[in-house]
């Protein structure tokens, strides 16, 4: 004979990404047939190996197995309300550089290289944009910059979460400027080579700079 409870709960525990699907025996587990012993133990699986979200109300967990109970009956375990995560591996950033710049008035830093250590098996998972900003936007050598904004790029990234690097450093040089306009002053002889310089302006100041 053949039972098939309506309900069934079980203890369960999710996993980390680590480019499998989740598998394994339920701890713990409880039946709606009254009096039923359990022989076995009861067995489950997702649909994929992929970060996210599995319940059984979808399918997209399953458990599987028959046992017998000590009545006699076979069971056939179908939970209707249990559900287990796959959550995304974590990735860091190494070999990432900050680049030095001219003096532009702003802050923004552009970053390049680095690679990314953590990547399972064969996966897919290549860095893509990222953002670095200056403490300040003054010159200075070996000024502090800070990552954000990176992201992951290729078929398996929506498995993974990535750590943004640390310790970055560059330096903003002085921008060159260049003077237009001035007129040197005739003088009347005096016996030395001195000359008077009037007018001018400076071409190249970045927006509301004061110089």
């Amino acid at each position: 004979s053949f039972l098939k409870p309506t309900t069934v709960a079980a203890d369960i525990t999710g996993k980390t990404y680590d480019g499998t699907a989740a598998s394994g025996s339920v701890s713990s587990y409880t039946t709606n047939v009254t009096g039923a012993v359990l022989s076995g133990s009861l067995g489950y699986t997702t649909n994929s190996k992929n970060a996210g979200s599995y319940s059984t109300a979808d399918g997209s967990l399953k458990f599987t197995g028959l046992y017998s109970d000590q009545q006699g009956y076979d069971i056939s375990y179908a939970p209707t309300s249990a559900t287990l995560t796959i959550g995304k591996a974590a990735l860091t950033v190494t070999g990432m550089t900050a680049n030095n710049k001219t003096y532009d008035g702003g802050t923004v830093a552009t970053l390049s290289g680095g690679s990314l250590s953590g990547v399972i098996g064969l996966d897919t998972v290549t860095l893509g944009s990222s953002t670095g900003t200056f403490a300040d936007k003054n010159v200075g050598t070996g000024k502090a910059v800070t990552a954000s904004g990176i992201t992951l790029d290729g078929t398996d990234a929506g498995n993974y979460t990535v750590t943004q690097p640390t310790g970055l450093t560059a330096d903003i040089s002085a921008k060159a400027l260049t003077v237009t306009g001035m007129t040197a002053n005739n003088k009347t002889y005096d016996g030395d080579t001195v000359a008077t310089l009037s007018g001018g302006s400076l071409s190249g100041v970045i927006g509301l700079d004061t110089v």
